[in-house]
């Protein structure tokens, strides 16, 4: 039976915490990108159930008692160290992944992930190595006409069916507000890794705020999902698009973990 760790001493998130990790981190950036055509598909899920699937040192962060777990495709552009300008067929490729949201002992919100497709080979040895990260080879597709993105991944994985994704983005975009579910759900700037050995990091991304607008969704898929051990029903409880945004890379450093 699954026992529920002891609550963090320091509580959950305050909004203040929040809104202070947009803040650029002091430090030298290791990279950067550019992340475009962000789709955001969300669901309710018992806390209890994502808190059973956490390293040690991760609580689950909810939202008026919710906790949530997201699909998000969406398309890399211009990746590449910091030092160096973007290159061809290396810096742009697609990426699809399945997330939650946490917080550690010390308060600090942040994005777990339990799966991340990708068509770069390149890109997936990178992470798994320095960033230990779930990356997953795949083959994917993208491409935009009269303003709906179509959208499709394959993980190279006899186990895995096709996942296709289209959408219209509004045509009205604007910042999300503090407080809010849209701002709880997007506005993340920390993410944590475990490696082999349980050992937990976090690494920061700046970037500027979020401009976000309701899409029309003709077609989603919840295979990422299935994928990582989930069963989701019915429709996304919150469907989320994003203009893009170009985003600035931190280093990945040792994270404290607290006790069970």
């Amino acid at each position: 039976m699954f026992s529920p760790p002891a609550p963090p001493a320091e509580g959950p998130p305050t909004l203040a915490r929040r809104c202070d990790l947009r803040q650029r981190p002091a430090g030298r950036m290791v990279g950067r990108q550019r992340w475009n055509q962000l789709l955001f598909a969300h669901w309710k899920i018992d806390p209890a159930v994502l808190q059973a699937t956490l390293p040690r040192g991760l609580y689950v962060d909810t939202f008026a008692g919710a906790a949530y777990l997201g699909i998000v495709p969406f398309a890399m552009e211009r990746v590449r160290p910091a030092w160096l300008p973007p290159l061809p067929w290396v810096s742009w490729f697609l990426e699809l992944n399945v997330r939650t949201y946490v917080h550690d002992a010390n308060g600090r919100p942040g994005v777990w992930f339990y799966s991340l497709d990708c068509n770069q080979p390149l890109a997936v040895a990178i992470a798994r190595r320095f960033f230990h990260l779930p990356y997953c080879h795949a083959r994917m597709t993208a491409s935009f006409n009269d303003g709906t993105i179509h959208y499709e991944c394959q993980r190279r994985d006899e186990t895995a069916r096709p996942c296709r994704y289209v959408w219209t983005p509004g045509s009205k975009a604007a910042s999300v507000a503090p407080g809010s579910l849209e701002f709880f759900l997007v506005e993340r700037y920390l993410l944590f890794a475990a490696d082999p050995a349980g050992r937990l990091y976090s690494g920061r991304v700046h970037h500027a705020a979020y401009r976000i607008n309701s899409p029309r969704v003709s077609a989603f898929s919840i295979e990422p999902a299935r994928l990582a051990g989930f069963h989701l029903e019915g429709e996304p409880a919150s469907v989320l698009a994003a203009l893009p945004v170009d985003v600035a890379i931190f280093p990945l450093v040792p994270a404290t973990q607290s006790s069970p």
